[in-house]
């Protein structure tokens, strides 16, 4: 009876040994795993300005970001109190990068040709705007500040 309650202890040992087996996992194998399945096209938490903040849903998040941008812009393109000779009906695109630091920059322009004959300071105006724009907190993916790029169309109605 010993015997065989030894005997199937053993083998317990043995089948239990090979379970548990472990190997060294090197930080490059860990981040090569991680890297596979990342998404760098998506952020956990958009950019946002301070009323943005609490805000944890992510399309509610970028809304608020983009609306609290634009009306930024609207506000300051209408206090340049334009004057043009045609009337305007077009929608120029502004690529707006926001640093990992939270600070804004025009990565670039699409402006139709007829915007810039009618309004050649255009790009001044935008820039000047994009200088002033209150303080921003970056976006973060897995709690690190991340740098992003948005395509903020603005619509230009003049008559």
């Amino acid at each position: 009876m010993k015997k065989t309650l030894f005997l199937i202890f053993l083998c317990l040992i043995f089948v239990s040994c090979e379970e548990f087996k472990t190997r060294k996992i090197s930080s490059e194998e860990i981040l090569v795993e991680e890297t596979r399945d990342f998404n760098w096209h998506e952020v956990d938490q958009y950019p946002a300005f301070s009323e943005c903040r609490s805000i944890t849903e992510v399309e509610a998040a970028k809304s608020c970001f983009g609306n609290k941008v634009a009306q930024y812009f609207y506000s300051r393109l209408e206090a340049k109190q334009p004057v043009v000779t045609e009337a305007l009906d077009d929608t120029l695109y502004l690529y707006l990068k926001i640093s990992e630091k939270g600070k804004p920059a025009i990565d670039s322009m699409e402006i139709d040709s007829l915007v810039i004959r009618q309004l050649p300071e255009i790009r001044t105006w935008l820039s000047q705007s994009v200088d002033s724009l209150p303080k921003i907190y970056p976006a973060t993916k897995r709690g690190i500040p991340v740098k992003t790029t948005f395509r903020m169309p603005i619509v230009i109605k003049a008559e």
